[in-house]
């Protein structure tokens, strides 16, 4: 059997207490924006117009997404593998819920708003660092804001270094691509892809 409803769906839970309900905001007070400073990680969530769903990593220093008022996040797109579906999502449906990630720290930060693809002077000198300067920013409008409790990282031992897997537990990144197109390229170790990829974080 399947839920197919809303109704059936609450019916297995208990309602959610007040305090889960107030804690959502319409703007990013003084803990959120504390948060984003300390956060060098977040996942974008977007999708297209047909409801295809896509999440994307983002990373940089501490504090790379920048705050410039309580409703406002800019987020610097940064060299990646040029395919664009975060970007492509946001020029088509605008949407995006982003997840903000603290190394050490169990609880998370939950925003959803709504985004367009900035190339104004002002956005991206604010977003630019040492090693570059952003060729467009992704502006988000905050709709919705809420810390988001430590059970899942608590769960998952995230940050525990005994729960650390070996990265020689997988193949190299080439090679499991190669597999999976068969495309015959040269497959470069583990080293040598950290080594390239250096160049251009």
């Amino acid at each position: 059997m399947s839920i197919e409803s809303i109704e059936q769906l609450r019916n297995l839970y208990a309602a959610p207490k007040e305090r889960a309900i107030r804690k959502q905001l319409t703007h990013l007070d003084v803990y959120c924006r504390r948060f984003i400073s300390l956060s060098p990680f977040l996942v974008l969530a977007s999708s297209d117009a047909d409801g295809r769903t896509d999440a994307s990593p983002r990373g940089g220093d501490p504090g790379f997404v920048k705050v410039p008022n309580d409703s406002t996040l800019l987020i610097p797109d940064a060299p990646g593998n040029n395919r664009l579906d975060s970007l492509e999502n946001i020029v088509t449906t605008s949407q995006v819920g982003l997840l903000f990630v603290i190394p050490g720290v169990d609880e998370t930060l939950r925003a959803n708003g709504i985004a367009i693809l900035s190339d104004a002077e002002r956005d991206n000198d604010l977003c630019a660092n040492e090693r570059r300067r952003p060729k467009l920013v992704i502006r988000v409008s905050v709709r919705e804001a809420y810390l988001h409790c430590a059970k899942a990282l608590m769960r998952s031992r995230l940050w525990s270094a005994d729960s650390q897997i070996d990265r020689a537990a997988l193949p190299t990144l080439g090679q499991m691509i190669n597999d999976q197109t068969g495309i015959d390229a040269p497959v470069e170790t583990q080293g040598e892809m950290v080594r390239r990829y250096q160049r251009d974080l």
